[in-house]
């Protein structure tokens, strides 16, 4: 579960693995209302935090590995009534339906991913929600006719009360890799040639980090911040990566080492305006793959791969880094030789970068150099972003490990006793 909903009229929102959305009393926990959102037994399930929008309850599914056709709904908080729903693969005769196969594969849409399954970002000036769709489903793309299966791997512009799709781009068309544009994206005001514009950056699972308009959804810049194998480049006037020979090898049947596996785990990046600089976790592994025949079962996996992870020898499984939006240039990074990170980043004002690593350390980084200035081992991995706040004037970063923790935003740090289950350290003021 990727935790509850903002507190919203004194409820808190949750979904559930058998695909439910329900409201319980802040105060009490007692259930206030709960409605099914789709059948668990087709593949759907309930993983996300839902959104509380303009009004509107806004949650997404999961299950972009099985046979399920995604979608975003909004709701009533106070009733749990549907008052939308935004399909992110379109049925025939609705736009985007011709990126579908129309023969004996018609059916193929109905089962095509593009699950919601991360969160959105709202601009409020903008009233938009930006929300990432996962892969292409089955990634073995014969099943799909080679077809660039929009909303798939795409990133979507949601009006909040309505569900209208204003604008969308899609980063992967025919993804075939598992590229899911999920990813919660950051929203900064950045200047672009000498203009200030309102930008959206999303650090892809594909390898590129992806600077887009989003007031219109059109792209600025797009740089590899990992190793990429899959594509040359993207195109800056259509938007589109320009292939390498890799899937073409793949469709024939050759077994091939996709870089990156994954750039990221979808983890949540950082961006600071007074460095310049967006901060994340990046994965350095390859996805040894090869396409196999797909059998289509009602709410089972449906990937049509077979496949492995591959560390190049002797190179590091992953980085902390730094790096400018723009041109892609990375300023520094800091290597991980153990395991990769899934954790999301949190980038101080006061020049510090917190984080978290699978092996179960809280690191706290220099922004402008990437040194470690110190590190806490928690009981258990992870994956979690760090969060800041402040209390009674002493601020804190708090972090999940496990069943939870928190850590000082300072190289020194005074322990406070535990409380619940979780551990805080406190904000020692220099």
């Amino acid at each position: 579960m990727r935790g509850p909903a903002t507190i919203y009229n004194g409820k808190l929102f949750r979904q559930t693995v058998d695909a439910h959305v329900l409201a319980l009393d802040m105060k009490t926990g007692k259930e206030i209302w709960k409605e099914k959102f789709a059948d668990f037994k087709e593949g759907y399930i309930g993983v996300t935090a839902p959104i509380v929008v303009d009004g509107v309850l806004i949650s997404g599914m999961a299950g972009g590995d099985r046979t399920t056709r995604g979608f975003l709904d909004g709701r009533d908080p106070e009733t749990g009534k549907l008052l939308w729903r935004t399909y992110t693969i379109p049925a025939p005769g609705e736009k985007g339906s011709e990126t579908w196969p129309n023969n004996e594969l018609a059916d193929a849409w109905k089962y095509g991913g593009a699950a919601t399954w991360q969160y959105g970002a709202f601009d409020p000036q903008l009233d938009l929600l930006y929300i990432g769709t996962g892969n292409a489903e089955p990634y073995n793309p014969a099943y799909r006719k080679g077809m660039d299966s929009l909303y798939c791997a795409s990133i979507l512009a949601i009006r909040p009360k309505t569900g209208e799709m204003v604008w969308y781009y899609q980063t992967v068309p025919n993804d075939s890799f598992d590229f899911d544009a999920t990813a919660e994206s950051v929203l900064a005001d950045i200047r672009v040639g000498g203009q200030v514009r309102k930008v959206l950056i999303n650090a892809h699972k594909n390898g590129f980090l992806y600077v887009l308009d989003r007031t219109n959804g059109k792209l600025i810049a797009a740089n590899p911040f990992v190793k990429v194998n899959w594509a040359t480049h993207i195109d800056l006037k259509t938007g589109r990566p320009v292939l390498t020979d890799l899937l073409d090898r793949a469709m024939k049947g050759e077994t091939v080492s996709v870089f990156p596996g994954r750039g990221t785990n979808a983890s949540l990046i950082a961006f600071n305006p007074s460095t310049g600089l967006v901060y994340l976790n990046s994965w350095n592994q390859a996805r040894v793959m090869k396409y196999v025949e797909f059998k289509f079962m009602l709410g089972t996996g449906s990937t049509g791969i077979e496949s492995t992870a591959d560390t190049p020898k002797g190179e590091p499984v992953g980085y902390h880094l730094a790096i400018e939006p723009l041109t892609g240039k990375v300023v520094w990074q800091a290597p991980l030789m153990d395991l990769p990170s899934s954790a999301g980043m949190l980038a101080t004002d006061g020049g510090l970068l917190f984080t978290g690593e699978l092996t179960g350390e809280v690191v706290a980084l220099d922004q402008e150099s990437g040194k470690t200035l110190w590190h806490f081992k928690t009981g258990s991995s992870i994956v979690a972003p760090p969060i800041t706040y402040t209390h009674k004037g002493r601020q804190y970063v708090s972090v999940l490990s496990g069943i939870g923790g928190a850590v000082p935003t300072r190289t020194a740090g005074k322990l406070v006793p535990p409380g619940g289950s979780a551990w805080t350290f406190a904000l020692m003021q220099d």
